[in-house]
């Protein structure tokens, strides 16, 4: 699956070919069809992932760090995704493809509509712990506005044209100003 990101980082969805996914992952042609069966079978399996990879680097922490509060792990969740490194790099790239691509391929427009309703919760379920007294509408929205916040900016950074420091500083802003609305009455 590290192959299959980084080829769809490196090539896009329609450029991933499954001869240099199997190179890539040092493996036969053979043994890909195997286990994917398709190239939808691929695609699905490499946003799984992809999902599953973001979850390890935003969320997992070192055994002996402090506890953080509800809103020090919102934080620290939203803007782990813009760290300059390979992973978080390739990983970004490669939800932005798929994500480009799920526009003309319905079966993919499902299976991220799904990944993305998962991550939305995710988002709203932290926003909750630190506003609980927020309604479950007004947390739903501030979620889907914050990570779609996230992929607009992840794309400005990975173009080159807002610094990853810039990046985190935006998101940082949003999240304060989230907040800042759930706590306002009806909010």
């Amino acid at each position: 699956m590290e192959g299959a990101a980084r080829v769809i980082a490196r090539r896009g969805v329609r450029g991933l070919r499954v001869e240099e996914l199997a190179a890539e992952a040092g493996v036969s042609t053979a043994l890909i069809y195997y286990h994917f069966k398709d190239r939808a079978g691929i695609l699905r399996a490499t946003l799984e992932f992809i999902n599953d990879r973001a979850g390890r680097y935003t969320t997992e922490r070192e055994p002996d760090a402090p506890p953080l509060d509800a809103q020090g792990e919102l934080e620290e969740t939203l803007l782990l995704e813009f760290q300059d490194g390979p992973e978080v790099r390739e990983n970004s790239t490669a939800w932005g493809e798929l994500r480009a691509t799920a526009v003309f391929d319905p079966d993919l427009r499902e299976d991220l509509a799904r990944a993305t309703l998962v991550w939305v919760q995710e988002v709203g379920e932290l926003l909750g712990r630190v506003r609980p007294m927020a309604g479950a509408a007004a947390l739903a929205g501030a979620a889907e506005r914050l990570t779609a916040l996230v992929e607009g900016l992840s794309s400005r950074w990975l173009s080159g044209s807002l610094p990853v420091a810039h990046a985190r500083e935006l998101m940082s802003t949003a999240i304060t100003a989230e907040l800042r609305n759930l706590a306002q009455p009806g909010g």
